[in-house]
């Protein structure tokens, strides 16, 4: 039997008439973050009339430009090579010429800058959403990694051919007589340690915490690379045209950096001026920490958005953590819910009251600007739930055109039951729970779910008409995975598909 047909669709477990009429928090005195009435679906004379279509245009083309320019950058790079004698060169073969290694050297250097113009860029990051964009940046940093490596390889076998020298020779040699060299040896090696950390298989087997910090020094190798190619390199000391353009990259990159990882973030934490104001527990092992700020309708914060947060409460504070808003910005007031599952989401049970918060952010598109159909579906297992529910505060539907479907391994596990059952109550909107193990790997659904239907037969007979609704998702990734799968074979389009990978 289905957890649902045991769970009334009015959203069980119900709060009382009593809690119902205190607001959303489980009883608890109003707050800022007790939603407000929502205004129906936007009508074509609605102020925000038009509004979803037009923003999703915007991101699709800067996409395009973003990607168009990213290309463009490489084929730049190519020409310079080109122009500064590189093609005359290659007939003499790998071994004698140092043309193609230079090239490959070019190309990562290049590749390796466009990660660090990947740095927070709020346009780059509307453009492409967190989830992408981490996808581009991985792809790119092992491009870029695998090309410095044959640099160096080729490099290498290059000049000791022409030197007349043995391999090791030659790697001896380099340091005594080419400026830079010892300096882009070191940031080789910190290159290596961070990808071979960043291989799947070795961050299984780290903690987030240490993954995030081995992951900053790839900023302190590439600025050790540098000195070499500017000191070195053919391209810099050969071409006028060539430095003027690598410069110029080498200052957007910086620049890059130092605006939107320091100075934005910087700037925001000290207007907002945000301080803890207490921790509350919602579900075994998962808080929700409510925070107090200046001025936050100025914060560009959306429902369903994440920020990194760094807590000032002692040592690991310069450590920066990702969690999802949990209920929709209010003027003064933010919300994270958060699950103990590392050292730095453990420590945040314990904080006291009046901690004071750093932010980077915010990040992440799925929000109601991507909505483009009048009834939408909102998919959660676990803790994923955090920006579901924000977005169920958030987007505009009427009574009956928002349906909830909730992964959760135990009912007691389930977060937010209270206010969903509040949203069910003033908004209409549909709950599910589904309840229990896993139903089998691949699959979305807890066991018990009926195994002569498949799992996108499941879904349609939960969401009939899912195939006419906006889909949000949020949870761990294999579980989204199995659930894209379901909605794409119950005949979701997949531009109606939203989701947002936080895996790192």
């Amino acid at each position: 039997m289905r957890d649902s047909d045991r769970w009334p669709q009015s959203a069980q477990p119900r709060q009382s008439e009593k809690s119902a009429r205190s607001g959303p928090h489980r009883g608890r005195a109003a707050t800022a973050l007790d939603a407000e009435p929502t205004p129906a679906f936007p009508t074509a004379t609605g102020p925000t009339a038009g509004a979803t279509r037009p923003i999703r245009v915007r991101r699709l083309l800067g996409c395009d430009v973003l990607g168009a320019l990213a290309i463009a950058s490489v084929v730049a790079v190519v020409a310079l090579w080109v122009r500064n004698g590189g093609v005359q060169r290659v007939p003499l073969g790998l071994v004698g010429s140092d043309s193609l290694g230079r090239l490959a050297g070019l190309v990562a250097s290049d590749l390796l800058l466009q990660v660090l113009l990947m740095a927070r860029i709020p346009w780059v990051e509307r453009a492409w959403g967190h989830d992408v964009l981490a996808r581009r940046h991985r792809l790119i940093g092992f491009l870029s990694f695998w090309l410095m490596i044959t640099h160096v390889v080729l490099i290498t076998i290059e000049y000791a051919y022409h030197d007349g020298l043995s391999v090791l020779a030659q790697i001896l040699e380099f340091p005594s007589n080419h400026r830079g060299i010892l300096l882009a040896a070191v940031g080789a090696a910190l290159l290596i340690v961070v990808v071979g950390m960043s291989i799947r298989a070795a961050r299984r087997r780290v903690r987030y915490e240490s993954w995030h910090l081995l992951h900053l020094y790839a900023y302190l190798g590439i600025g050790l690379a540098l000195p070499h190619q500017i000191w070195a390199g053919a391209d810099f000391t050969d071409s006028l045209a060539a430095r003027v353009y690598w410069w110029t990259l080498y200052g957007a990159a910086l620049s890059a950096v130092l605006i939107f990882r320091i100075g934005l973030p910087g700037w925001r934490s000290t207007y907002h001026r945000l301080r803890v104001v207490s921790v509350l527990p919602e579900a075994p092992g998962v808080v929700s920490v409510l925070i107090r700020g200046h001025r936050l309708d100025r914060l560009p914060a959306r429902a369903g958005q994440f920020l990194l947060w760094r807590f000032l409460d002692g040592p690991g504070w310069t450590r920066a953590h990702p969690y999802s808003l949990s209920s929709a910005p209010g003027q003064d007031l933010l919300r994270i819910t958060v699950q103990a599952v590392g050292d730095g989401s453990a420590r945040v049970s314990a904080m006291k009251p009046g901690t004071r918060v750093l932010i980077e952010g915010p990040y992440g598109t799925l929000t109601a600007a991507r909505q483009r159909r009048r009834r939408v579906l909102l998919m959660a297992a676990g803790v994923g739930i955090t920006p579901i529910r924000a977005l169920l505060e958030e987007l505009p539907y009427r009574p009956g055109e928002a349906t909830l479907l909730y992964r959760v391994t135990r009912p007691e596990s389930a977060v937010f039951a209270d206010e969903l059952a509040d949203l069910a109550d003033r908004r209409g909107v549909r709950v599910h729970y589904l309840s229990g193990p896993r139903r089998r790997v691949g699959s979305w659904l807890p066991a018990g779910s009926g195994s002569e239907l498949t799992d996108a037969e499941h879904l349609l007979g939960l969401v009939p008409d899912i195939a006419d609704r906006d889909v949000f998702l949020c949870g761990p990734s294999p579980w989204m995975a199995a659930a894209l799968a379901a909605a794409r074979q119950a005949g979701v389009p997949a531009a109606h598909l939203h989701t947002e990978d936080f895996a790192w």
